[in-house]
């Protein structure tokens, strides 16, 4: 499904231009969190934390090239259960992930939206996906990652390149809880910020990108609360796979 594809690559592309690690960068010193570390060194520690944890729960939204949007609302575990909801183009697409299974249940709009490339298929096929848990093939390459926390981390370190000069800022609250923002321009005049938790374990708070042709933000929250979806009701499951099988019989 294209769709999610650029969901979730829109969603890592957020947060993967502000996950900064490696050495160098501005120090602290004086009585301030993070005492004599650099902000490079801050921002490793909190993508290793981010890394180590049980689960999350990211927020955000993402702005394309052509000005549409993309928002997710997604909670994730180390073990690919996740649960949430990803919007795009108009339309909404739910996403539960157990058992080894992904189920998405999206509006008509997003059945169309991903099935454009094969105009027949997606007049036949939209209306009798809509508002179905669509049980997706287990090796489609459109999903994969999805429910993936490790593989959304991994995401965002992939540009070595990124990994220095980061500057630190003042001491901020995101959602009630204190964070030292972290700050680098990027090659595109764009400005990214890192939100690093001051207390308990660092954990990457909240990304941004200010101005630039993607501008968005990511938020992170609930680290080690339980990702628990459930097996949809078996009368609401439609078989991508079986369902396609059918159509070109």
């Amino acid at each position: 499904m294209r769709t999610l594809k650029v969901a979730t690559a829109v969603a890592t592309a957020s947060v993967s231009l502000a996950l900064l690690t490696g050495c160098g960068g501005d120090s602290g010193g004086g009585d301030k969190p993070f005492d004599g570390q650099s902000a490079d060194d801050i921002a490793a520690k909190a993508v290793e934390a981010t890394r180590q944890a049980k689960s999350m729960h990211v927020t955000g939204d993402n702005r394309l090239e052509n000005g549409s949007t993309v928002t997710i609302d997604v909670s994730v575990d180390q073990e690919k259960n996740c649960q949430g909801t990803i919007r795009t183009g108009g339309s909404q697409a739910d996403v539960r992930h157990t058992d080894a299974t992904l189920y998405l249940r999206g509006d008509e709009q997003y059945w169309r939206n991903a099935l454009k490339q094969q105009p027949d298929a997606a007049r036949k096929m939209a209306p009798k996906l809509q508002d179905k848990w669509v049980k997706m093939p287990a090796n489609d390459a459109a999903t994969a990652g999805v429910c993936d926390k490790q593989g959304l981390i991994a995401a965002m370190d992939e540009d070595k390149s990124e990994r220095q000069g980061m500057k630190r800022g003042d001491t901020t609250e995101v959602d009630g809880k204190e964070a030292l923002k972290l700050t680098k321009k990027g090659s595109a005049g764009e400005t990214l910020a890192l939100y690093v938790a001051t207390e308990g374990e660092p954990y990457i708070l909240k990304t941004t990108t200010e101005g630039g042709k993607n501008p968005g933000s990511v938020t992170f929250s609930d680290y080690g609360k339980p990702v628990s979806p459930e097996q949809p009701p078996a009368d609401q499951i439609v078989d991508m796979k079986e369902l396609a099988g059918k159509q070109r019989a």
